[in-house]
Order: C-alpha cells, then sequence, then structure tokens
C-alpha cells in the first residue's frame, strides 16, 4: 500500500486562486474581512440569499468577526474540468456512501436527484447553507476545503434503462485472494465521497446528501474515515497509515508527464462513452489491517515487508525518501537489500509494465472485536483511466506474492465510474441522463 497513495505533502499557507485566476471570494481584506463574509453582510441586496429565499451562507458575520483560520477558508471548486475530491490532497475526515435508487425510481427521478445533490454540493463547498432545512451543522465553519464527488456503479445503468450508455470498464472485478467481501458493503447505483479538512463540515455534507436523497434512493452502505489534520506536523510531509508506514510516496503526480493520460478519461476516447470524457474510474476497497500481527513484527521485519524504512520512507536500497529504490542492490550476503517480495517492489509501475493508479484513501477504526480485535484499515480509493489497466493489473501482481498480503484482509469492494466535472449551469452526469 504505502507506495501508490496520494502524496500528503501540502504546501505552506497563502492566498486561494479561484479557476479565473483570481483571489476567490475566501481571501482576507486588509480589515480582516473575508469578500464572501462581506457579501453576507449585504442581506438586504439578496447577493447571499439561496434561489428558494432560504439561507443566508454560514460566513456571513457582524463586521469586526474574526477572520477564518487557513483551515476553515480553504476551498475547493465545484465547476471544474475534473470532479473535485480525486486530485486534492488528504482530507482530515471523510464518508464514503453508497445509494441504491428506490424500487419504481428510474432515469427521471435519477436526474432529479443528481441536480438536487450538485446544487448542494456547490454551495456547501462554497461554505454556505443548504438550500433547504439546513441542519446548522456548519453554521460556524468555512468551507474547510470541503470535496463532493458522484459516480455511478454497474447497476445504475440497468435500473435506469442506460445500458447502451454503461462503460465496458465497470465490468465487475475479478475475484483476488485477499478477498473476504461482504455483498451488503459492496458495489452500489450510486456512490458519493465527501471529504472535509474538519470533521462537522464533512458530517454536515453527509447530512445533506442523505436528506436529499428523500424517496428517490436509500442508503446501500456507509463508511467514515479520517487522516492526519493538515499542519499537525512541523513542515508538510506524507501521511502515515495504521500501520505506522510513510504512505504516498511514488503516487504519480499532476506535474508528471503522463498523469491526465493514466488518470482520466480523454475526450476522444475510442472505448468509453462520450459523457466519461475528463472523468475516471473509482476502485473503492475497505482493507482491514491485521494490526494485533502487524504490531508484533519487529521494526525491522516490518521494513522487510514493505521495502522501506518506517521512519523516514527511505528505500531500503539507501538515501531519502524520494530517491530512486535501487532493486539489484545486495547486502554483504549477496541477498537483495529489497526483498523479492517486498509491497514497495511489487507495486512499482516498472514492475507491472507501467500500471499506475492515484490513490487517495482515508483511514478508518469501527470499534473492538468482541474478541478484542482492532476492526481498522484502510478506506481504499483508487483513480485511474482504465481499472483493468490500473487497479487489476498491480492487485494481480500483489496476489501473486506480496509480503504484505498476510497482514490485510480485502473486507468490500466497489467500482464507479465518476463523469467529468459538472461545467456552470449543469449537474454531475447531465451528459449522462439527459442524451
Amino acid at each position: 500500500m504505502p507506495d501508490q497513495s496520494i502524496p500528503q505533502s501540502r504546501p505552506e499557507a497563502r492566498p486561494p486562486v479561484d479557476a479565473a485566476g483570481g483571489v476567490p471570494s475566501d481571501t482576507p481584506s486588509p480589515e480582516g474581512l473575508t469578500r464572501r463574509r462581506l457579501l453576507g453582510t449585504a442581506g438586504a441586496t439578496g447577493l447571499a440569499l439561496g434561489a428558494a429565499g432560504g439561507a443566508v451562507g454560514y460566513t456571513a458575520a457582524p463586521s469586526q468577526a474574526t477572520p477564518l483560520s487557513s483551515i476553515g477558508a480553504g476551498e475547493a471548486m465545484f465547476h471544474v474540468k475534473h470532479q473535485p475530491g480525486i486530485t486534492q490532497g488528504l482530507q482530515a475526515r471523510g464518508h464514503l456512501v453508497a445509494f441504491d435508487l428506490a424500487a419504481g425510481a428510474g432515469r427521471k427521478e435519477a436526474a432529479a436527484l443528481l441536480r438536487r445533490w450538485s446544487e448542494t454540493a456547490r454551495r456547501l463547498m462554497a461554505g454556505e447553507a443548504a438550500a433547504t432545512d439546513d441542519t446548522d451543522v456548519a453554521r460556524d465553519a468555512g468551507p474547510s476545503s470541503l470535496t463532493v464527488t458522484f459516480g455511478f456503479g454497474n447497476s445504475f445503468f440497468t435500473r435506469t434503462g442506460l445500458e447502451k450508455q454503461r462503460p465496458v470498464a465497470l465490468d465487475p472485478l475479478p475475484d483476488f485472494s485477499s478477498d473476504h467481501l461482504d455483498k451488503a458493503r459492496s458495489n452500489g447505483d450510486l456512490w458519493v465521497q465527501i471529504g472535509a479538512d474538519d470533521a462537522l463540515v464533512a458530517f454536515h455534507a453527509l447530512r445533506a446528501i442523505q436528506k436529499d436523497a428523500g424517496k428517490a434512493a436509500k442508503v446501500r452502505w456507509q463508511m467514515n474515515g479520517f487522516n492526519r489534520t493538515p499542519g499537525a506536523t512541523a513542515h508538510p510531509m506524507t501521511a502515515r497509515n495504521l500501520m505506522g508506514q510513510m504512505d504516498g510516496t511514488r503516487n504519480p503526480k499532476p506535474a508528471d508527464s503522463d498523469f491526465d493520460q493514466r488518470i482520466f478519461v480523454p475526450s476522444d476516447s475510442a472505448k468509453d462513452p462520450a459523457w466519461m470524457a475528463d472523468g475516471s474510474y473509482a476502485v473503492v476497497r475497505r482493507i482491514r489491517m491485521l494490526l494485533d500481527d502487524w504490531e508484533k513484527l519487529s521494526v525491522k521485519a516490518q521494513e522487510q515487508v514493505i521495502g522501506r524504512r518506517k521512519s523516514d520512507g527511505a528505500a531500503l536500497s539507501g538515501g531519502t525518501e524520494t530517491t530512486a529504490m535501487d532493486l539489484e542492490k545486495t547486502d554483504a550476503n549477496g541477498d537483495l537489500v529489497v526483498p523479492i517480495n517486498a509491497h514497495a517492489r511489487i507495486t512499482r509501475p516498472d514492475q507491472n509494465g507501467g500500471a499506475a493508479m492515484l490513490r487517495r484513501p482515508f483511514s478508518y477504526h469501527d470499534g473492538i472485536d468482541p474478541d478484542g480485535t482492532p476492526d481498522a484499515g484502510l478506506l481504499f480509493v483508487c483513480w485511474q483511466a482504465d481499472p483493468l489497466r490500473g487497479f487489476v493489473t498491480v492487485q494481480r501482481k500483489l496476489d501473486r506474492g506480496d509480503a504484505l498480503s498476510q497482514y490485510i484482509r480485502h473486507e468490500s469492494s466497489g467500482l464507479f465510474a465518476v463523469p467529468g466535472g459538472a461545467a456552470q449551469g449543469e449537474y454531475v452526469g447531465q451528459r449522462l441522463l439527459e442524451a
């Protein structure tokens, strides 16, 4: 797991920039007010009112209000080329939830639902209240880098009569030796990923999405996760997972020349339907870590399993975290310094025909089993333009001899088609549902 997770490094705090290149409404003015807060105080103008005449944005505040902290002021845009929640850094709190359409609900109801969900996501990501029946849970907080991401499962296309628009890439994943899958917590017609740097902001979005579902869809499963809070370390650095390993060193980066090719469906794709242009495919796996067994190992033994030093993430072949791994280096006895079955060796793209995926996980802890075993691990989410080329290729390789396999167990699984971002005036999935 560690070598292909999302980078956790974050830039130093600086004023955000909106999609047009200007300073967005969160940026504090010299007087200590954000532009959005200033608009919020001008309620008589109607600028901060919802279209339904309902809610004033949470950022409305007295003129002497203290500016939001850098964490609270962070804002992700909703109307972007690729849906939010894919390339952003790890968020402190996350919710993954799958829905099934209700009996009798079809394409019409699905379109209305996605329209409601998209408007709610847009408002909440901007730090505003939901249009109706807001719960006030996030009233005192800013956007806190909230992202809401929507996807479609294989079964969605049958339920809506859109079988001809179902991508071939959504064919069911093959079985793997580490699978112990709970079908009730796998797949689903619709999938929503929520992330934020504040737990209440994330919960507020989750509750709003659940309420918006109304009678059109019901929750199939929900999973809650977390990551390190931004700013918790002395300087930006790669995250650690619940095994204590630095997790994210070799993840593809947006600056890579082939990043878009690996992660996003091109607009001229010959094998994907047109509505998936600029979208991606998300594989979601609940991976339980057998922490009691793992923690019995010495640090040296743990490092042999992973192929990297636990202290700083550097390869066992030497150097720093970002030094290229020397796969041929041997010790005084002639043994490979990075074991042949080390997880970091097996997951390398150059060991898998170039296969790579953008991993953006959350850790989870769901309590203690009756026998005292912790129910904890990784809510694995990975993104790729082609799941057969990305996740399936790497997982098949891991199946054949990954040293980490005996310390993890895959307990649920899902595969979802995540369309490109909604343009201004559109809702997510409109190009599919109104084609």
